[in-house]
């Protein structure tokens, strides 16, 4: 086995600036036999990860398994932001579903948010934490969009950290003419994501799940009242289990393949900004209203870690640095030929609606996943929430189970080619 430092991910290209920075990163071993348990959960990422946990603790018997290691997926890599609310502005869903069900699924997410810190401080995982988000407009037109969202956050969704900063005040906390207004949130941050992913992998463990690394899930199939999950080495026979794939689905169960669609992202990390301090001089992430949108913060040693693409496809770019450092220039001209130290990239399952998909898919089966580049806190909830529902407790789930995400149009075949001549259309109206 490779060092963590040089471990390529089968799953996802290049070697992250999150995978040279976590620490040691223990070493699982491969399921090697077939076993029988209460609850048997594949993907061993957030989801997956604090399910386990949570069903351990309570002394329900676990087995989980991961294709790769632990943090090759989504969860190991992804942009650390962990936002406010679920993907869509809360007016937005309210507009869809209604004020009480937009403000249940509000307050949710704001107990994800405090789950996910309480979790890293309880369990003493050190994870980077920095305060504040903004999120900010690339055209000058979503003024009064971007000031009616902070006044509703306060007002209808008794959210008081959301204060809208006009051009002057968002290209000043910047240090970028690119955008023209933003909202500054105080009541969110960023995270070392990989560093919570080994944490929650040492949680789990220690509370007496199963877990097992390298380890794929070939076949899945109910029968009988038990569910049986076939692996290259042996089969797990379970009374529940939980799919936690969410964008490495495959063609392991069709129903959530039709719902989960895997969009690549790229991330690009810069050598320290130690000689411009005016790029994002508070700390914060920053998030912005492309579709395709365009996602940065400032590490914990001052680097700029940058996500995005222009269309997102399938395959991986010969050159993630150069594709990242174009975008950069975009934003922040004089870091035109700045040292890109570190670059990667992942699978991101999205769902028609941007909201997750969680849904019983066969008896006894659960899946989630779906989330739409708005994770971090809401996956490692959903587990917890998952495990909830096994032993007894909150139905919570039930309000994500009750979203109507609509599958993909067209087949299998077809579902690929459709989204991305979607997405180079956004990311074609993004620009004008």
């Amino acid at each position: 086995m490779t060092s963590q430092e040089t471990w390529q991910s089968p799953i996802a290209p290049g070697l992250s600036w999150y995978q040279a920075t976590a620490g040691e990163r223990p070493l699982y071993p491969e399921l090697d036999g077939s076993t029988t348990c209460d609850v048997a959960i594949i993907g061993g990422g957030y989801t997956g990860l604090q399910a386990a946990y949570n069903l351990a603790k309570a002394g329900v018997s676990v087995v989980l398994i991961e294709a790769c290691r632990f943090g090759d997926g989504a969860s190991g890599r992804n942009g650390g932001q962990l936002g406010t609310g679920q993907r869509s502005w809360p007016e937005e869903l309210e507009e869809q579903i209604g004020y009480t069900r937009s403000k249940a699924l509000f307050d949710l997410a704001e107990g994800a948010k405090q789950h996910l810190l309480d979790f890293a401080t309880e369990h003493q995982i050190d994870i980077d934490f920095m305060p504040g988000q903004m999120n900010v407009a690339h055209k000058p037109g979503y003024e009064r969009d971007y000031r009616d969202n902070a006044e509703i956050a306060a007002s209808r969704y008794d959210y008081k950290h959301a204060q809208f900063m006009d051009k002057a005040e968002t290209q000043e906390r910047l240090g970028s003419k690119r955008y023209f207004c933003g909202v500054r949130d105080t009541g969110t941050g960023h995270i070392h994501p990989l560093k919570l992913l080994i944490g929650l992998a040492r949680v789990a463990s220690n509370a007496g799940a199963q877990v097992y690394e390298m380890t794929k899930a070939t076949a899945i199939r109910q029968s009988g009242g038990k569910v049986t999950i076939d692996t290259a080495r042996g089969q797990i026979v379970a009374d529940k289990a939980l799919i936690a794939c969410n964008g490495y689905i495959g063609n392991l169960e069709p129903v959530t393949a039709s719902h989960v669609m895997p969009i690549r992202s790229f991330i690009g990390a810069t050598a320290p900004l130690t000689y411009h301090p005016d790029v994002i001089s508070g700390g914060e992430a920053v998030a912005d209203s492309r579709f395709v949108v365009r996602y940065f913060r400032k590490s914990i040693d001052g680097r700029l870690l940058f996500g995005g693409r222009e269309a997102y496809t399938s395959d991986n770019p010969r050159d993630i640095s150069e594709h990242i450092r174009r975008q950069i220039a975009e934003i922040y001209p004089s870091l035109d030929k700045v040292e890109i130290t570190h670059a990667w990239g992942g699978s991101v399952g999205i769902t028609m609606p941007r909201q997750p998909f969680v849904r019983e898919v066969m008896p006894g089966v659960t899946s989630i996943g779906g989330y739409s580049g708005h994770g971090v806190m809401l996956s490692n909830y959903c587990g917890k929430l998952y495990a909830e529902t096994v032993i007894g407790g909150s139905q919570d789930l039930e309000l994500f189970k009750s979203l109507k995400v609509p599958a993909f149009p067209g087949g299998s075949a077809a579902r690929a080619p459709l989204l991305f001549l979607a997405l180079s259309w956004f990311a074609l109206r993004d620009k004008f």
